[in-house]
């Protein structure tokens, strides 16, 4: 209790209002139950709790979280992202959050700012980024499970410009193969997320993926399927019903609308130029 009701008390806050506001940020924080407690008797987590109540009683205007939730369970850091969102939307203040969790970043966030090596890669609202990616880091660094990535081989045939992989070839869009047109006898990184590999019982006439399952993860509504593409292991979300076995082998197509094309080298989104445009 003392220690979050210092800054108050160097306010020299009313007492009345001091034990308001810190019986308010501990039933939030589930520390109702401590606030007698000195911080040798806390678990680590507990203490972070603590640290993030001190500042929320002192109503500040901007708040900067730095992983605030890196040291609670599960279970608890799922409550603690709803109430901290709750509290953003509470206190209209302004909160910075810094994260390594991208889960984190996209359910709270109204702009991220993902940075890689010391410098900003993208700026943006979470859905933009997600089904925007200027670069293949932040294409990986956004989702869950992160995108598949491997590589294809951009070739021209019958007037088209395909990308084959060795085992399949897969058709870009019209606005894909504009772009992709400097790029014919070239290497490229093909991304697609998990979501967007669509499970087919039997080959599909374009753009079929015929691989082979190493692992699966059945998770309820959703079951995981790792399969091998050349030297790469991508996954793939398929529906609960759906029953393949370690081994087998299966057909995938990806939603090539939604597929991204990243240049081997500097890593750039290819086929959406635009982007950067729009920070």
């Amino acid at each position: 209790f003392d220690n979050m009701a210092f800054g108050l008390k160097i306010r020299k806050e009313p007492k009345i209002e001091i034990q308001r506001k810190v019986e308010e940020a501990a039933k939030m924080l589930d520390l109702t139950q401590y606030l007698d407690r000195k911080p040798k008797a806390l678990s680590g987590g507990q203490r972070q709790r603590v640290a993030v109540g001190r500042a929320i009683v002192r109503s500040p205007k901007v708040f900067l979280f730095d992983e605030p939730l890196s040291n609670l369970d599960a279970k608890l850091r799922v409550t603690m992202r709803g109430e901290i969102s709750s509290l953003h939307h509470r206190l209209q203040a302004t909160m910075i959050y810094v994260t390594h969790d991208q889960v984190e970043a996209m359910t709270m966030g109204t702009k991220i700012v993902v940075m890689s090596e010391k410098r900003i890669q993208q700026i943006g609202e979470p859905l933009y980024l997600y089904n925007h990616p200027i670069n293949k880091f932040v294409a990986g660094f956004i989702g869950t499970p992160p995108m598949n990535f491997f590589k294809l081989k951009i070739e021209e045939k019958d007037g088209k410009v395909v990308a084959n992989e060795g085992s399949f070839t897969l058709i870009p869009t019209e606005d894909q193969q504009k772009h992709l047109k400097a790029y014919v006898g070239k290497e490229v990184t093909f991304g697609v997320r998990p979501e967007d590999l669509h499970y087919q019982a039997s080959p599909a006439a374009e753009n079929n993926m015929q691989v082979k399952v190493t692992n699966k993860e059945p998770l309820g509504a959703e079951t995981h399927v790792f399969v091998q593409v050349k030297d790469a292991n991508i996954v793939a979300k398929v529906a609960p019903e759906v029953v393949v076995q370690l081994g087998d082998t299966i057909n995938f197509t990806p939603d090539m609308a939604r597929a991204k094309f990243f240049d081997l080298e500097t890593e750039i989104n290819i086929c959406e130029p635009e982007i950067e445009k729009k920070w």
